[in-house]
């Protein structure tokens, strides 16, 4: 409990005067992140990564999978995937607080290689997120990880050793399998995530399943299941999830019109991409951006930002 603690006192510190939002750090791939408040569910695209939350909760909708975790727990993304996030225990007094550190795909070869760490069993199967309880080790490493930003001049040293150890406590622990799929490049889940860059690289195209399992070097039918199970969508579900969230930046940004937008995702029909934009965000495009520009405003915006995290 008193690594815990001081885990959440020191990102209370580092993060105090940048207010809410997802904030980079002079470590690389480091990012802290603060919410004063809950936030409402907002869809997002988490890259793989692993979160330690040391002060507050949140909830992370994949499909039809619900992840609630909380101070004490971490989530690990195995690659990039089209979620709902929302922080659901936060408050002026007490904010929501985590640690997120990018994955090192090559970083994490070498130091199983290094370690002669085994895959545990079944590490090439299920959804690619999981929560788990964080051991008084990984809360004691990322602790440090994040004291380390007040003392800058010591990063270049200690920041890759710190991180080091992180991922070592990882991979050996109960969840480790999820980080072992990152690393071992011939396993289902980098298949998997060949096909998925190769689905965000051309969202705005047809998609067809023959094509992209072959990206994967599976039959079609094997593609799509194994996809399921990775990614809790189907593949085209996956597709129209990114399609609408860029839609949606675009009209946000004031880019281009409702229509516009549709058409620049890939959309041939204006109805179709107002059914489905509404069936996913809840309102017709127009009424949605007009009601997102009215709470982002001060630290509504950083809240928003923290929940995407």
């Amino acid at each position: 409990m008193f690594m815990e603690t001081e885990f959440s006192l020191i990102l209370d510190r580092v993060t105090s005067d940048l207010g809410d939002g997802v904030h980079e750090t002079q470590i690389s791939r480091l990012a802290v992140i603060r919410a004063s408040s809950p936030t409402e569910q907002l869809h997002t695209v988490y890259e793989p990564s692993v979160c330690f939350v040391a002060r507050g909760a949140k909830r992370t909708i994949a499909g039809d999978q619900i992840l609630d975790y909380r101070a004490g727990q971490y989530l690990a993304v195995s690659l990039d995937l089209p979620v709902i996030g929302q922080v659901t225990q936060a408050t002026a007094d007490s904010p929501y607080l985590c640690l997120r550190l990018t994955l090192d795909p090559a970083l994490l070869s070498g130091l199983i290689l290094e370690a002669g760490l085994k895959a545990p069993p079944q590490a090439d199967q299920g959804l690619g997120l999981t929560t788990s309880l964080a051991t008084p080790e990984m809360i004691d490493a990322a602790a440090r990880m994040a004291r380390l930003l007040e003392t800058p001049d010591a990063i270049p040293v200690l920041a890759p050793l710190v991180e080091r150890e992180l991922f070592y406590r990882l991979l050996t622990a109960d969840q480790g399998s999820l980080l072992h799929r990152i690393a071992l490049g011939e396993s289902r889940t980098a298949q998997i995530g060949r096909a998925v860059k190769w689905i965000k690289d051309n969202f705005r195209e047809p998609l067809r399943i023959e094509t992209v399992a072959a990206k994967a070097n599976m039959s079609p039918s094997a593609f799509h299941q194994h996809f399921k199970e990775v990614t809790a969508l189907s593949p085209l579900q996956y597709q129209k999830q990114l399609r609408l969230q860029e839609a949606r930046r675009l009209i946000l940004a004031n880019l281009t019109d409702a229509a516009s937008a549709g058409f620049a995702v890939g959309y041939g029909s204006p109805s179709q991409f107002s059914r489905e934009y509404a069936r996913l965000f809840g309102l017709p495009p127009i009424r949605d951006a007009a009601r997102l520009r009215s709470s982002m405003t001060g630290g509504d915006a950083g809240a928003r930002q923290a929940a995407q995290a």
